[in-house]
């Protein structure tokens, strides 16, 4: 993989060169302090299931560039807050989800936030904090006399995250995330000298709260950093496929689809991607970009970035095994992959499980399997050369499935036309 490391005095500048920086208070000052000093800095992540999902990556990714230009990065996963519910970015009151179901979630994500961040670096080791351990110590007369008495209800009504919601309709409990995750903020100053905060541009109210919160309590030096909010040229939200939220986990996205994902980037958005996603160089980039221009069929910036992003998130094997079923689909020989890299590749596909016998009709298990509405359509369909049977053109319509022919002794996939897969599971 590319060196990620970064010199201390040019990461503000590649930053900005990877369109990172959609927000910064006092850049001139943020920039010296970079460069002089060791900077902790720390970002939020709500627990709001029980994985993180490619949206997420961005702020991950921010807080390991700021490691690896010798900086200190703080991952703080919302215990806390996440029982209250953040309402920037949504027009609507977020469910409240039960103490247990939260600690539950908290849990997974700092097992998640772990795999991206060294927590045993020389001299700069990141670490990883959940906000319950202070938020839930607070009581209601300390919270209000000593951090509530800073904000006005004017300032808050000001901040978009609030006015956003107001024709709609907010909760006093959602009205208070932004001082709680103020608090966050100013507790982390006091206790970890942290002077940044970063997050996504939907975050700007809650880090300026932090920052008045700081300076109203007798703190001083502390920024703010926003990323921007990641879009695709189409106007189609990031984040999300046909068949729902890219999820870090791969028990909830395989390394299969997760790698398709970006591997189905558009030629407008890649270099966007390769910029946001990766920390391959700028000579790297710009020559992937040069080769896009010239020969864009190839489509080698999206696999390098389908590539990097999958080494990030699931490691080299993970790749490996993407690419050999990427092939494997292709050509249509699927019967080289093992039993798990079968279950890999079809497991959004539509299944059918059926009862193990010893041979079936063709025709019949299109029919159960839903490749075909009729007889008369899967009669067609195979005549007209459009049936596959374990990457096998089937051309007969009285054709019998046997059941030697299911691979590792259960699954039969049938495709019709070049990209509509359906599996058979046989029990």
């Amino acid at each position: 993989m590319t060196n990620e490391t970064i010199a201390q005095n040019e990461l503000l500048e590649d930053l900005e060169y990877r369109g990172l920086v959609h927000q910064v208070t006092d850049r001139e000052n943020l920039g010296k302090k970079l460069e002089e000093d060791r900077v902790t800095l720390y970002c939020g992540f709500d627990p709001t299931a029980d994985s993180l999902h490619i949206g997420s990556l961005l702020p991950i990714l921010m807080l390991r560039r700021f490691q690896n230009a010798g900086h200190v990065p703080i991952a703080l996963v919302g215990g806390g807050t996440g029982l209250i519910g953040d309402p920037s970015g949504r027009s609507t009151e977020r469910s409240l989800n039960t103490s247990d179901t939260v600690a539950e979630w908290t849990d997974s994500l700092k097992r998640q936030l772990s795999r991206f961040l060294d927590f045993e670096a020389d001299g700069n080791p990141a670490s990883l904090v959940s906000n319950y351990d202070w938020i839930s110590k607070l009581d209601v007369i300390s919270f209000l006399r000593d951090v509530g008495k800073n904000f006005t209800v004017n300032y808050m009504l000001a901040k978009d995250s609030v006015d956003s919601r107001l024709a709609n309709g907010i909760s006093f409990t959602e009205f208070s995330y932004m001082i709680l995750q103020a608090y966050d903020f100013w507790k982390l100053h006091q206790e970890h000298g942290c002077h940044l905060q970063v997050g996504g541009s939907d975050q700007w109210g809650n880090i300026t709260a932090g920052l008045d919160l700081i300076g109203k309590m007798g703190g001083s030096g502390a920024f703010g950093l926003t990323m921007p909010l990641v879009t695709k040229s189409d106007g189609k939200k990031f984040g999300k496929s046909e068949t729902g939220a890219i999820w870090l986990d791969r028990n909830k996205t395989s390394v299969y689809h997760f790698y398709q994902f970006w591997m189905n980037t558009d030629d407008n958005d890649v270099i966007k991607f390769l910029k946001y996603f990766t920390f391959l160089t700028r000579p790297e980039i710009e020559a992937l970009e040069e080769e896009l221009k010239q020969q864009p069929e190839k489509r080698a910036a999206q696999r390098e970035l389908a590539r990097q992003v999958t080494k990030l998130v699931h490691g080299e094997d993970a790749v490996e095994t993407a690419e050999k079923i990427t092939q494997a689909l292709f050509s249509g020989d699927i019967t080289k992959l093992t039993e798990a890299e079968l279950v890999e590749a079809l497991q959004d596909l539509p299944t059918t499980v059926l009862p193990a016998q010893d041979e079936k009709p063709l025709m019949d298990l299109l029919i159960e399997a839903g490749v075909a509405p009729s007889k008369r359509q899967a009669k067609q369909d195979i005549e007209g050369n459009a049936i596959s049977v374990n990457g096998v053109k089937q051309t007969g319509v009285e054709t019998l499935i046997a059941a030697d022919q299911r691979l590792h002794g259960k699954y039969i996939v049938l495709r019709k036309g070049k990209k509509n897969y359906f599996l058979v599971r046989f029990e």
